[in-house]
Protein backbone atom coordinates (compact mmCIF):
# COMPACT_ATOMS: atom_id res chain seq x y z
CA UNK A 1 0.00 0.00 0.00
CA UNK A 2 1.70 3.27 -1.07
CA UNK A 3 0.59 5.42 2.27
CA UNK A 4 1.80 8.87 0.51
CA UNK A 5 -0.60 8.19 -2.48
CA UNK A 6 -3.58 11.49 -3.17
CA UNK A 7 -5.79 11.61 -5.83
CA UNK A 8 -6.69 14.87 -7.88
CA UNK A 9 -9.63 15.15 -10.42
CA UNK A 10 -7.98 12.71 -13.50
CA UNK A 11 -4.85 11.85 -11.76
CA UNK A 12 -3.86 9.77 -9.31
CA UNK A 13 -0.22 10.51 -7.39
CA UNK A 14 2.42 8.51 -6.04
CA UNK A 15 2.29 11.02 -3.29
CA UNK A 16 0.90 14.94 -3.37
CA UNK A 17 4.72 16.92 -4.07
CA UNK A 18 3.92 19.16 -7.31
CA UNK A 19 6.35 21.68 -8.26
CA UNK A 20 4.64 24.70 -8.92
CA UNK A 21 4.47 26.86 -12.16
CA UNK A 22 7.57 28.83 -12.88
CA UNK A 23 9.77 27.32 -10.64
CA UNK A 24 10.67 24.08 -12.06
CA UNK A 25 10.76 25.53 -16.54
CA UNK A 26 9.23 22.31 -18.23
CA UNK A 27 10.91 19.86 -16.13
CA UNK A 28 13.17 18.09 -17.75
CA UNK A 29 16.07 20.84 -16.65
CA UNK A 30 15.67 19.27 -12.91
CA UNK A 31 16.48 16.03 -14.70
CA UNK A 32 19.92 16.38 -14.55
CA UNK A 33 19.84 16.64 -10.60
CA UNK A 34 17.91 13.85 -9.70
CA UNK A 35 15.04 11.33 -11.30
CA UNK A 36 11.80 13.50 -11.54
CA UNK A 37 10.04 10.30 -11.95
CA UNK A 38 9.56 10.89 -8.46
CA UNK A 39 7.22 13.69 -8.12
CA UNK A 40 3.54 13.33 -7.87
CA UNK A 41 3.64 15.17 -10.84
CA UNK A 42 4.22 19.22 -12.02
CA UNK A 43 3.05 22.10 -13.32
CA UNK A 44 5.19 23.21 -15.93
CA UNK A 45 6.08 26.71 -16.78
CA UNK A 46 3.20 29.36 -17.25
CA UNK A 47 2.50 29.04 -21.27
CA UNK A 48 0.43 31.14 -22.92
CA UNK A 49 -0.84 30.84 -26.62
CA UNK A 50 1.95 33.25 -28.57
CA UNK A 51 5.48 33.86 -27.28
CA UNK A 52 6.10 36.52 -24.34
CA UNK A 53 9.12 37.89 -23.83
CA UNK A 54 7.87 39.13 -20.48
CA UNK A 55 8.93 42.05 -18.10
CA UNK A 56 12.08 44.48 -18.70
CA UNK A 57 14.98 43.44 -15.87
CA UNK A 58 15.33 43.22 -13.21
CA UNK A 59 12.86 41.08 -12.30
CA UNK A 60 14.05 39.56 -9.66
CA UNK A 61 14.81 41.08 -5.85
CA UNK A 62 15.37 38.99 -2.77
CA UNK A 63 13.58 39.45 0.55
CA UNK A 64 13.61 38.32 3.97
CA UNK A 65 11.97 35.22 3.95
CA UNK A 66 10.91 35.31 0.52
CA UNK A 67 11.13 36.99 -3.40
CA UNK A 68 9.58 38.79 -5.31
CA UNK A 69 9.64 38.05 -9.00
CA UNK A 70 7.88 40.20 -12.19
CA UNK A 71 8.59 38.35 -14.82
CA UNK A 72 5.22 38.56 -17.22
CA UNK A 73 4.65 34.94 -18.46
CA UNK A 74 7.73 34.84 -20.56
CA UNK A 75 7.57 31.39 -22.49
CA UNK A 76 7.71 30.46 -26.11
CA UNK A 77 4.06 29.88 -27.03
CA UNK A 78 2.10 26.84 -26.88
CA UNK A 79 2.94 25.59 -30.45
CA UNK A 80 6.33 25.41 -29.29
CA UNK A 81 6.08 23.54 -25.86
CA UNK A 82 4.23 21.02 -27.91
CA UNK A 83 6.34 20.67 -30.90
CA UNK A 84 9.95 21.10 -28.29
CA UNK A 85 9.34 20.96 -24.76
CA UNK A 86 6.79 18.20 -23.85
CA UNK A 87 9.27 16.31 -26.67
CA UNK A 88 12.17 16.77 -24.37
CA UNK A 89 10.46 16.08 -21.32
CA UNK A 90 8.85 12.79 -22.47
CA UNK A 91 12.43 10.82 -22.88
CA UNK A 92 12.94 11.77 -19.14
CA UNK A 93 9.41 11.93 -17.42
CA UNK A 94 6.87 9.02 -17.93
CA UNK A 95 3.86 10.55 -15.89
CA UNK A 96 1.46 12.89 -17.00
CA UNK A 97 1.98 17.02 -16.02
CA UNK A 98 -0.14 19.81 -15.44
CA UNK A 99 -0.46 22.44 -17.53
CA UNK A 100 -0.43 26.11 -16.49
CA UNK A 101 -2.24 28.19 -19.10
CA UNK A 102 -2.23 31.92 -19.34
CA UNK A 103 -3.57 34.58 -21.63
CA UNK A 104 -4.43 38.08 -22.45
CA UNK A 105 -8.21 37.08 -23.55
CA UNK A 106 -10.56 34.61 -23.32
CA UNK A 107 -9.76 33.62 -27.08
CA UNK A 108 -6.47 33.40 -26.22
CA UNK A 109 -6.99 30.77 -23.04
CA UNK A 110 -9.37 28.61 -25.09
CA UNK A 111 -7.17 28.67 -28.31
CA UNK A 112 -4.35 27.77 -26.25
CA UNK A 113 -5.94 25.26 -23.60
CA UNK A 114 -7.32 23.37 -26.90
CA UNK A 115 -3.91 23.47 -28.25
CA UNK A 116 -2.51 21.37 -24.98
CA UNK A 117 -5.04 19.05 -24.68
CA UNK A 118 -4.04 17.71 -27.54
CA UNK A 119 -0.67 16.22 -25.94
CA UNK A 120 -1.04 12.67 -24.29
CA UNK A 121 1.46 14.24 -21.46
CA UNK A 122 -1.09 16.72 -20.11
CA UNK A 123 -3.36 15.33 -17.62
CA UNK A 124 -5.12 18.55 -16.07
CA UNK A 125 -5.43 22.26 -16.95
CA UNK A 126 -4.40 24.37 -14.56
CA UNK A 127 -6.14 27.65 -15.54
CA UNK A 128 -4.02 30.67 -14.21
CA UNK A 129 -5.99 33.67 -13.77
CA UNK A 130 -4.01 35.36 -10.67
CA UNK A 131 -0.57 36.03 -12.29
CA UNK A 132 -0.22 39.51 -10.92
CA UNK A 133 2.83 40.74 -13.04
CA UNK A 134 1.46 40.82 -16.70
CA UNK A 135 -1.13 44.00 -17.87
CA UNK A 136 -3.29 42.53 -19.31
CA UNK A 137 -5.52 38.92 -18.45
CA UNK A 138 -3.75 37.54 -15.95
CA UNK A 139 -5.02 38.49 -12.41
CA UNK A 140 -7.71 40.68 -13.99
CA UNK A 141 -9.47 37.46 -14.77
CA UNK A 142 -9.24 36.04 -11.53
CA UNK A 143 -10.48 39.48 -9.35
CA UNK A 144 -14.07 39.27 -10.08
CA UNK A 145 -16.42 36.16 -9.72
CA UNK A 146 -18.36 36.91 -12.65
CA UNK A 147 -15.69 37.14 -14.99
CA UNK A 148 -13.87 34.31 -13.19
CA UNK A 149 -17.31 32.04 -13.94
CA UNK A 150 -17.40 32.80 -17.30
CA UNK A 151 -13.91 31.97 -17.94
CA UNK A 152 -13.80 28.46 -15.98
CA UNK A 153 -16.80 27.57 -17.82
CA UNK A 154 -15.77 28.31 -21.72
CA UNK A 155 -12.34 26.75 -21.29
CA UNK A 156 -14.14 23.75 -19.26
CA UNK A 157 -16.53 23.76 -22.71
CA UNK A 158 -12.71 23.76 -24.87
CA UNK A 159 -11.00 20.88 -23.17
CA UNK A 160 -12.08 17.22 -21.97
CA UNK A 161 -9.28 17.79 -19.67
CA UNK A 162 -10.27 18.44 -15.67
CA UNK A 163 -9.99 22.30 -15.28
CA UNK A 164 -7.49 23.12 -12.26
CA UNK A 165 -8.56 26.96 -11.47
CA UNK A 166 -5.10 29.02 -9.93
CA UNK A 167 -6.67 31.78 -7.69
CA UNK A 168 -5.29 35.15 -6.37
CA UNK A 169 -4.83 36.13 -2.98
CA UNK A 170 -5.21 39.33 -3.39
CA UNK A 171 -8.67 39.72 -3.49
CA UNK A 172 -11.46 41.11 -0.95
CA UNK A 173 -13.39 37.37 -1.03
CA UNK A 174 -11.69 34.38 -1.82
CA UNK A 175 -14.60 32.35 -1.16
CA UNK A 176 -17.32 34.20 -3.37
CA UNK A 177 -14.79 33.70 -6.44
CA UNK A 178 -13.72 29.77 -5.10
CA UNK A 179 -17.53 28.78 -5.59
CA UNK A 180 -18.05 30.45 -8.53
CA UNK A 181 -15.59 29.14 -10.19
CA UNK A 182 -16.57 25.33 -9.13
CA UNK A 183 -20.24 26.42 -10.60
CA UNK A 184 -18.78 27.41 -13.42
CA UNK A 185 -17.31 23.24 -13.55
CA UNK A 186 -14.17 23.51 -11.84
CA UNK A 187 -12.73 20.28 -10.91
CA UNK A 188 -10.30 22.00 -8.18
CA UNK A 189 -8.39 24.81 -7.19
CA UNK A 190 -5.09 25.69 -6.93
CA UNK A 191 -3.97 28.38 -4.06
CA UNK A 192 -2.52 30.44 -3.68
CA UNK A 193 -0.90 32.45 -6.27
CA UNK A 194 2.00 34.97 -5.19
CA UNK A 195 0.57 38.32 -3.15
CA UNK A 196 1.85 41.58 -4.67
CA UNK A 197 4.66 43.38 -3.03
CA UNK A 198 8.06 45.85 -4.09
CA UNK A 199 11.48 46.33 -2.83
CA UNK A 200 13.14 49.83 -2.72
CA UNK A 201 16.84 50.27 -3.56
CA UNK A 202 18.17 52.41 -0.76
CA UNK A 203 20.89 53.92 -2.70
CA UNK A 204 18.74 54.90 -5.52
CA UNK A 205 15.29 55.82 -3.40
CA UNK A 206 13.81 53.91 -6.89
CA UNK A 207 11.80 50.30 -6.98
CA UNK A 208 14.17 47.45 -7.58
CA UNK A 209 11.97 45.32 -10.05
CA UNK A 210 11.57 47.57 -13.77
CA UNK A 211 8.00 46.47 -12.78
CA UNK A 212 7.79 48.41 -10.14
CA UNK A 213 5.80 45.77 -8.54
CA UNK A 214 5.74 41.95 -8.14
CA UNK A 215 4.56 38.85 -7.37
CA UNK A 216 6.15 37.96 -3.29
CA UNK A 217 6.68 34.09 -2.49
CA UNK A 218 8.53 32.25 0.33
CA UNK A 219 7.98 31.06 3.64
CA UNK A 220 6.98 34.48 4.68
CA UNK A 221 3.12 33.86 2.80
CA UNK A 222 2.83 30.43 4.05
CA UNK A 223 0.37 31.76 7.26
CA UNK A 224 -1.44 33.33 4.55
CA UNK A 225 -1.85 30.25 2.28
CA UNK A 226 -2.78 28.55 5.25
CA UNK A 227 -5.57 30.41 6.11
CA UNK A 228 -6.81 30.91 2.61
CA UNK A 229 -6.83 27.19 1.80
CA UNK A 230 -8.35 26.78 5.25
CA UNK A 231 -11.58 28.96 3.91
CA UNK A 232 -11.98 28.03 0.65
CA UNK A 233 -11.62 24.32 1.47
CA UNK A 234 -14.85 24.74 3.77
CA UNK A 235 -16.45 26.72 1.00
CA UNK A 236 -16.41 24.26 -2.31
CA UNK A 237 -16.71 20.37 -2.70
CA UNK A 238 -13.97 20.23 -5.23
CA UNK A 239 -10.22 19.20 -3.99
CA UNK A 240 -8.13 22.27 -3.22
CA UNK A 241 -4.64 22.11 -4.02
CA UNK A 242 -2.36 24.65 -1.31
CA UNK A 243 0.44 26.02 -2.15
CA UNK A 244 2.72 29.22 -0.35
CA UNK A 245 6.06 29.21 1.69
CA UNK A 246 6.38 25.48 1.69
CA UNK A 247 9.81 24.29 2.31
CA UNK A 248 9.69 20.95 4.20
CA UNK A 249 7.67 17.90 4.71
CA UNK A 250 6.49 19.43 8.27
CA UNK A 251 4.57 22.36 5.81
CA UNK A 252 2.90 19.73 3.01
CA UNK A 253 1.40 18.15 6.46
CA UNK A 254 0.46 21.88 8.16
CA UNK A 255 -0.71 22.33 4.38
CA UNK A 256 -2.99 18.97 4.09
CA UNK A 257 -4.27 19.92 7.41
CA UNK A 258 -5.64 22.98 6.20
CA UNK A 259 -7.59 21.24 3.28
CA UNK A 260 -5.40 20.57 0.51
CA UNK A 261 -5.67 17.19 -1.57
CA UNK A 262 -2.30 17.97 -2.93
CA UNK A 263 0.71 20.45 -2.65
CA UNK A 264 2.36 22.35 -4.78
CA UNK A 265 6.50 23.51 -4.13
CA UNK A 266 7.50 26.70 -5.38
CA UNK A 267 10.26 29.09 -4.38
CA UNK A 268 11.95 26.39 -2.62
CA UNK A 269 12.75 24.92 -5.91
CA UNK A 270 14.84 27.70 -6.92
CA UNK A 271 16.44 28.03 -3.35
CA UNK A 272 17.37 24.46 -3.83
CA UNK A 273 17.01 22.20 -7.12
CA UNK A 274 17.05 18.96 -4.59
CA UNK A 275 14.26 21.00 -2.57
CA UNK A 276 10.78 18.38 -3.77
CA UNK A 277 12.70 15.63 -3.68
CA UNK A 278 14.28 16.19 -0.25
CA UNK A 279 10.77 16.48 0.89
CA UNK A 280 9.80 13.12 -0.82
CA UNK A 281 12.10 11.51 0.55
CA UNK A 282 11.50 12.70 4.51
CA UNK A 283 7.26 12.81 4.08
CA UNK A 284 7.75 9.02 5.44
CA UNK A 285 9.74 9.74 8.91
CA UNK A 286 7.95 13.00 9.46
CA UNK A 287 4.28 10.55 8.59
CA UNK A 288 5.89 8.22 11.54
CA UNK A 289 6.74 11.04 14.04
CA UNK A 290 3.07 12.43 13.88
CA UNK A 291 1.82 9.00 13.68
CA UNK A 292 0.11 9.24 10.00
CA UNK A 293 -0.48 6.04 8.62
CA UNK A 294 -2.35 7.82 5.16
CA UNK A 295 -1.85 11.16 3.41
CA UNK A 296 -5.23 10.52 2.49
CA UNK A 297 -6.55 10.43 5.72
CA UNK A 298 -5.40 13.84 6.91
CA UNK A 299 -6.50 16.13 4.33
CA UNK A 300 -9.07 19.07 6.19
CA UNK A 301 -7.88 17.41 10.12
CA UNK A 302 -7.85 21.11 10.99
CA UNK A 303 -11.38 20.82 10.26
CA UNK A 304 -12.31 17.98 12.20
Amino acid sequence: MNKLLTKLPGMTLDNPIIPASGTFGFGYEFSEYYDINILGSFSFKGTTLNKKFGNKLPRIAESSSGMLNAIGLENPGVKEVLSTELKKLKKVYHKQVIANIGGDTFDEYLEAVKLISTSDMVGAIELNISCPNVKNGGMSFGTNKDTAYELTKAVKESTHLPVYVKLSPNVTNIKEIAKSVELAGADAISLINTLVGMRINLKTGKPILANTYGGFSGPAIKPVALKLVHEVYKTVSIPVIGMGGIKDAYDVIEMMYAGATAVQVGTANLIDPYASYKIIKDLPRVMKELNIDKLEDIIGRAHQ
